[in-house]
């Protein structure tokens, strides 16, 4: 952090640019965050590209570069890659610091759903069941009729829209009531929980299309609070970060009255995430179901994918449990600004890409990003 001060970073301006440099690695100064702990352990030093250090990738102009320029020019933090279980490569920007957690926006939908998962096979949450029958407070919104699985599936009707730059609408409403945003007096946001229970419901039927909406996330925390009778930072401790033996604390963001941001909250070093990533790759890993896993790559609609709003981004794709099925045989979990956790069975890599992009969306250079992470899964790694 070199062309700004700690002093310049507001609750206004935190996730733009040049502040999100800094603040993407220091959430908790910004807003309010609950502790996910880990059993500390401590960490083998960091490894350079190796022999990724000479791959080339297409840039977002089609352009050949080298694997590192593409990191830069795309405002990459930390890259992680690991091949059968191994961390085989790592890459950091000058201003980052792989030890300390990095928020991932949306990669905190995917490791809520790990959590869902967990708390399903030890029988404390059913997928069939309503909503309303975990949280009775929604009764009258639009989630009153629907299941948790179209919950966990993105295929909830609302009558909301996801605009990541809207700074006077809905979307600036629930990102103040998340206490992401500074509140105003003339129009004051409620809490979180209060906020999702007055969504109404859209002019299509559950389960039709897929829908990305993240209130539909941070819900789905509450329900499982609900589901196992405590806090979302001590369910994903007690039964995720401490059993897959992540090696550093990692964070959640917290509404003025303690409800976790499980739509995008978390901060997490890239090592425990690619940690996880080999959790799924492994079909569990003894820690989740494989029944869950499996159902990642198979369960999900390809119709509703298809009605839906993101399919652009996966042609023939599918969405299952806040996880991305490609179409290609990967996974992904994708967060704004550039974040990502890529598994690809077939050659047995998991790779985790954290960053600080200007844009929250920039679906060219998403498109960019999958060249890459395909072409360093495909790569012989000594």
């Amino acid at each position: 952090m070199t062309d700004f001060t700690r002093a310049d970073v507001t609750l206004a301006n935190w996730r733009t640019a040049p502040y999100c440099r800094w603040s993407f690695q220091n959430v908790s100064e910004i807003v309010p965050s609950a502790v996910i702990a880990a059993d500390s352990q401590s960490e083998a030093p960091s490894l350079d590209l190796g022999a990724l250090g000479t791959l080339e990738v297409p840039g977002v102009d089609g352009v050949t570069v080298p694997l590192e320029a593409f990191l830069t020019a795309s405002e990459t933090d930390e890259l992680v890659v690991m091949r059968d279980g191994h961390i085989v490569a790592e890459w950091s920007a000058s201003h980052s610091d792989p030890a300390r957690p990095h928020i991932i926006f949306s990669v905190s939908k995917s490791l809520t759903a790990l959590l869902a998962g967990i708390l399903a096979g030890k029988g404390l949450l059913s997928f069939d069941r309503l909503i309303v029958d975990y949280v009775p407070e929604v009764a009258g919104s639009a989630y009153a009729d629907a299941t948790v699985q179209q919950l966990f599936d993105m295929e909830i009707s609302v009558d909301f829209v996801e605009d990541y730059l809207d700074t006077s609408g809905g979307f600036d409403r629930y990102r103040r009531a998340t206490g992401w945003n500074p509140d105003r007096a003339e129009d004051p946001a409620p809490d979180l929980k209060s906020f999702i229970c007055s969504i109404g419901k859209g002019p299509w039927a559950h389960g039709e299309k897929h829908a990305y909406r993240s209130p539909d996330t941070d819900l789905a925390g509450i329900v499982l609070e609900r589901a196992a009778g405590a806090r979302l930072a001590t369910l994903l401790s007690q039964s995720l970060w401490k059993p897959m033996r992540a090696r550093s604390d990692a964070m959640i963001t917290v509404d003025r009255i303690g409800t976790a941001r499980a739509a995008g909250g978390m901060s997490a070093t890239a090592r425990d995430l690619a940690l996880a990533g080999e959790r799924v790759r492994t079909r569990g890993g003894g820690l989740l179901p494989q029944s869950f896993i499996e159902d990642l790559w198979t369960g999900g609609s390809r119709e509703a994918w298809q009605n839906g709003d993101q399919t652009t981004l996966f042609p023939t794709g599918s969405y299952r449990n806040y996880w991305y099925e490609t179409g290609g045989g990967e996974l992904a979990a994708i967060g704004i600004h550039g974040q990502w956790i890529w598994i690809d069975p077939a050659t047995a890599t998991v790779i985790v890409k954290l960053s600080s992009q200007a844009l929250p969306v920039d679906p060219v250079l998403d498109q960019a990003i999958v060249c890459m992470l395909r072409k360093i899964s495909a790569a012989v790694i000594a």
